[in-house]
């Protein structure tokens, strides 16, 4: 590259790394996804036109990004997880926001079309995400921030499932349902739904009460304890940039897919060790092999 007298500007960029042998985390949130629901006319309380688009952009990113262990999403928001080992842009705090939220949005546009094909996209009006990153130190960390997104999930659900059967079917208008709402507690919300509306809420859609979970999947193994993190003071092995290859083709090979399942009991991650030791398992077996 050819030396010139501009190139000390170059010394102005500052390098970003994240903390190494962390857990990170890169949410992305919709920009106005309040208008955007009005405008392209989303059903109250859940579209899922909408929530399998955002579910059909979160696989094609971990499809494009094979570092990603998993990622869970809810409403117009979804949370991608790196484990520990991940060596992706030497883990530069823009380069990976940026990739996770550009990848995210190509993929929710061009496939609009396909969830929404009576209502093409229009400008002003036009879906787009911020993202930030946050590193965890511990497994427990990762996992209690999934855990909280669900529980967000479940929480900001049966309110809405209330409110909209409220307005929508009992005929009362916002201010009065939002009013009526107040100091509620789970209990509250679930009898109003089953004594004025027929609704039995645990009979709702899974995608609806749990979010969207996405990984890769492997031959399930036996509940067994997740895997532990180092002790205090001893650094994860580090493997090579051809080791680093290697899994990375066994990851693409795998199939990704997305679940509506609990997330915070043990259960679904000593099923799935591979998520949180970074190591592909076993494919799963064809029928007929």
């Amino acid at each position: 590259m050819a030396n010139s007298k501009y190139e000390y500007v170059k010394d102005f960029e500052q390098s970003d790394p994240l903390l190494p042998n962390t857990w990170i985390v890169v949410r992305i949130d919709g920009r106005g996804f309040h208008k955007l629901s009005d405008r392209y006319h989303f059903l109250k309380p859940n579209d899922r036109r909408a929530l399998d688009l955002m579910n059909a952009a979160a696989v094609a990113v971990l499809k494009d990004l094979p570092d990603l262990c998993i990622a869970y999403g809810v409403s117009d928001e979804y949370s991608f997880v790196f484990h520990p080992s991940c060596q992706l842009f030497e883990r530069r705090n823009a380069k990976l926001v940026t990739t996770i939220v550009s990848t995210f949005t190509a993929h929710y546009i061009h496939q609009w079309g396909t969830h929404f094909p009576d209502e093409p996209l229009q400008s002003p009006y036009l879906p787009s995400f911020d993202g930030r990153a946050v590193m965890y130190p511990a497994v427990q960390n990762m996992r209690d921030y999934m855990s909280w997104r669900q529980v967000d999930c479940h929480i900001n659900n049966l309110y809405n499932t209330t409110f909209w059967a409220m307005v929508q079917q009992g005929g009362m208008s916002n201010t009065d349902a939002e009013q009526e709402l107040q100091g509620t507690v789970s209990a509250d919300k679930n009898e109003i739904l089953f004594k004025r509306f027929g609704i039995n809420y645990n009979n709702e859609d899974a995608m609806y009460k749990k979010g969207s979970v996405v990984y890769r999947q492997y031959q399930l193994e036996a509940a067994k304890p997740t895997p532990e993190q180092p002790s205090e003071g001893e650094k994860p092995a580090q493997t090579s940039r051809s080791q680093q290859d290697k899994l990375q083709k066994l990851r693409r090979k795998a199939q990704v897919v997305v679940d509506h399942v609990d997330i915070i009991k043990d259960d679904f991650w000593e099923k799935r060790p591979w998520i949180l030791s970074g190591k592909p398992g076993k494919l799963p077996v064809e029928s007929g092999a």
